[in-house]
């Protein structure tokens, strides 16, 4: 079973700001010092510095979590991932590949929490899935005959430029397609004068 995200480690923010509080206090160290210090930028530094100026250590105190609250909690996801795990015919359909829509009714089954299609990929990130693709093979694929037309009719179908020697973008003009002179004579660089 896969482990499920964190996203931020709010306890170890708070301690930074508060390490921060206290090496403002000292007085001895620049805020980009600080910032150097405790691995943040120095625009986070600023930020914290002005925070302490006007409430102190305790005004760098965290304020809980960030965002909206998770719809589904860590127990609800190990069970949609385990009911995904089970495959696509064990929840009535036919075939064995999820979709966004069939995963988002597999969701709503078990849990009871619905959502948009579109979302769910935000949940499969957090449980660790990723997109696969199946391969498209035919069924009724004929190997051996797809082997023969590779190596008899396709060099005689396929299109080789005329002549194995250099090119030319003009008609009246042989030379390399890469010559930068324009075939006025005495004007190099293809520039004329008006």
């Amino acid at each position: 079973m896969s482990t499920i995200r964190v996203r931020r480690d709010f306890k170890g923010m708070e301690q930074r700001r508060c390490r921060a509080a206290r090496l403002f206090a000292t007085g001895k160290l620049s805020q980009a010092a600080i910032a150097r210090a405790l691995g943040v930028t120095r625009q986070s530094v600023s930020r914290w510095y002005h925070e302490w100026e006007r409430g102190g250590a305790l005004a760098l105190r965290g304020a809980g979590r960030a965002g909206r609250r998770p719809r589904l909690d860590h127990e609800q996801l190990r069970r949609v991932e385990r009911a995904l795990r089970q495959g696509a015919p064990a929840h009535g359909f036919e075939t064995d590949l999820w979709t966004l829509p069939r995963i988002a009714a597999v969701i709503e089954s078990v849990t009871g929490v619905r959502y948009h299609p579109g979302h769910v990929w935000r949940i499969l990130g957090a449980l660790g899935w990723t997109l696969q693709r199946p391969s498209k093979r035919a069924r009724e694929r004929n190997e051996e005959a797809v082997q023969d037309w590779v190596a008899k009719r396709w060099p005689a179908v396929k299109k080789t430029p005329a002549g194995a020697g250099p090119g030319s973008s003009s008609r009246t003009k042989a030379g390399s397609r890469s010559s930068r002179r324009s075939g006025a004579p005495g004007r190099p660089g293809g520039k004329h004068r008006s």
